[in-house]
């Protein structure tokens, strides 16, 4: 097939992601059409013959890539064909709900600062709409500007890979994650055959979920029994009671199908947005801030935390590297800092907000004058710049650590616990942190109990350490009722943490759920579970790493 090509030399950087973690695979493809996806899926699908254990023989395996913004290495190819969907970047038509809502359809490939430079100089492209989604348009811009809130740290993502781990970034404190704000997705079975699926439209029954494909042929797929922990979660795929099958598929990580279409929901953007710095002289006020603040605002988009190691990291950048001069100095003094995004209708309201955030300073001893804040929008870009500078600045020291010891990479987590756990976790960070003689930095989503601390290692030995580190946390955080992964998606990276989270015997009721709709178990192979309980034959079993590690979820 002329769309399938040799993944040579020249297609090296499609075997890798942000996660530094590096793969293989024979062939590659750049589909730009729903078409062309279709006929790749055929043309891999198998040769018509069967294997004794039921699966088509001549199954290729297909790694689903979109712009590898990664860091689960979902997007790192197990051998077989990488399919790259980025060229798929068409914008496909928009439609207005009853209530007002916009809902714009997009082609997996559009990368979200496209999504937003489109929104925001009111340029969407209109190639082929129809008069509806003209006329739409037409309304569109003559109200309120619209945004899509999710936000990666990355917005680079494309839109494809936002919904195959359920991304969400630091806003989502507030509007949460990718999920709630897809309305509608059109997904490519692994023999080609076409799902097509809007919210509210399909749901299932309990936990048995029907769907009918553009073929004809139906579906009744077992949804796994575990129950999700109440906190941010985006480990494994979603189910519940009576879910809406667009669920299902956000957040599966490429193991269930291939997003052909995507319809996101829009919301007018804040016409008020504020930015609040909060410097602090100590970790524990910082904790004792953020509990006593969250229940005090209504309209806090984000609560952000840097701890003293990622201060440290912001101040030896800002004195040696030229490129990042324009950072704030941040004072020695200060040991942890936590940002507030304040998205408001009006300033008022926003002055408002601003008091809450000055009364919770004061109850943990803190002064008003500990702070910056950020009203117009180029302050505001300054203190993008601070959060973003962060990861930026560890991943330039990892790199450099790895031109002496090449072994070593970032570890980063991305666990979360509930609410009345905050002080606890960190708590226990800290103190196996210091058992375990390990350089880290922290900082994260702390409104949502949900911080990214990550490892820093100076050698081999210390990357053995932090991987056994964080097989230990999973079991914790499993304790703490928390999630494995909050935000990244599992990947391949993380699912013996999974493992660890649900326990075997869920773990093989999600590969049972994947073969119902991917027979030969070709689309995201590695991901979520080990490949050999694809098989049928293998069901609950554990790896050695994950299978010591906590306990099941019930």
């Amino acid at each position: 097939m002329a769309l399938i090509r040799p993944l040579t030399e020249d297609f090296n950087e499609y075997v890798r992601d942000e996660s530094r973690t590096v793969g293989e695979a024979d062939t590659i493809s750049f589909p730009t059409t729903e078409q062309d996806v279709r006929d790749l899926l055929r043309e891999l699908h198998g040769d018509g013959t069967v294997h004794a254990d039921g699966t088509p023989g001549g199954a290729v395996p297909i790694t689903v890539q979109g712009a590898r913004t990664g860091l689960a290495a979902g997007a790192v190819p197990y051998g077989g064909h990488v399919m790259n969907l980025s060229r798929m970047t068409g914008f496909l038509g928009l439609c207005r709900g009853e209530d007002g809502t916009y809902y714009l359809r997009l082609q997996p490939g559009v990368v979200l600062s496209a999504l937003r430079k489109a929104l925001a100089d009111k340029a969407i492209p209109t190639d082929g709409w129809d008069e509806e989604s003209l006329k739409a348009l037409d309304e569109l811009y003559a109200g309120p500007e619209q945004f899509f809130p999710t936000d990666p740290t990355e917005a680079s993502a494309c839109l494809g890979g936002i919904v195959a781990c359920n991304a969400s970034g630091a806003r989502s404190y507030h509007y949460g994650p990718a999920r709630p704000h897809v309305s509608g997705l059109r997904v490519a079975l692994a023999d080609g055959d076409m799902v097509s699926l809007r919210r509210g439209e399909v749901h299932a029954n309990g936990r048995t979920l029907h769907l009918v494909t553009e073929g004809g042929r139906e579906l009744t797929l077992d949804l796994p029994t575990y129950v999700m922990p109440k906190t941010k979660n985006a480990s494994g795929y979603y189910v519940e009671d009576n879910m809406d099958a667009v669920d299902l598929f956000v957040g599966s990580d490429g193991t269930l199908g291939v997003v052909t279409e995507i319809e996101v929901a829009l919301m007018p953007t804040p016409p008020v947005v504020w930015g609040v710095n909060c410097f602090f002289p100590s970790e524990a006020a910082s904790l004792d801030f953020t509990v006593a603040v969250r229940p005090r605002l209504r309209h806090a988009a984000a609560i952000e935390f840097f701890d003293q190691g990622a201060l440290d990291i912001l101040r030896s950048q800002r004195e040696h590297n030229v490129a990042f001069a324009a950072l704030p100095d941040v004072p020695e003094r200060y040991k942890c800092c936590v940002y507030v995004e304040l998205d408001c209708a009006d300033a008022d309201e926003a002055l408002s907000e601003l008091y809450q955030v000055g009364d919770a300073l004061r109850e943990v001893g803190v002064s008003e004058d500990d702070t910056w804040v950020a009203r117009t929008e180029v302050d505001r870009e300054r203190q993008l710049f601070f959060r973003h500078a962060v990861p930026e600045s560890v991943n330039m020291l990892i790199d450099e650590r790895r031109r002496t010891d090449p072994v070593i990479t970032k570890l980063g987590s991305d666990m979360s616990v509930p609410d009345d756990r905050l002080h606890d976790v960190v708590a226990y960070y800290r103190k196996t942190l210091a058992e375990a003689g390990l350089e880290s930095a922290a900082w994260g989503h702390i409104g949502a109990n949900h911080l990214h601390v990550n490892v820093l290692p100076r050698n081999a030995e210390d990357f053995k350490r932090g991987k056994q580190l964080f097989r230990e946390w999973a079991g914790e955080i499993t304790r703490m009722g928390g999630a494995v992964s909050a935000e990244h998606g599992v990947g391949k990276i993380k699912r013996d943490f999974l493992l660890t989270m649900y326990g075997p015997k869920h773990i093989a009721e999600m590969a049972r759920l994947k073969r119902e709709l991917d027979p030969a178990g070709q689309l995201g192979r590695g991901n979520l579970f080990d490949e050999s309980l694809l098989s049928g034959e293998a069901e609950g079993a554990a790896t050695p790493a994950a299978s010591a590690e906590g306990g099941e979820r019930r």
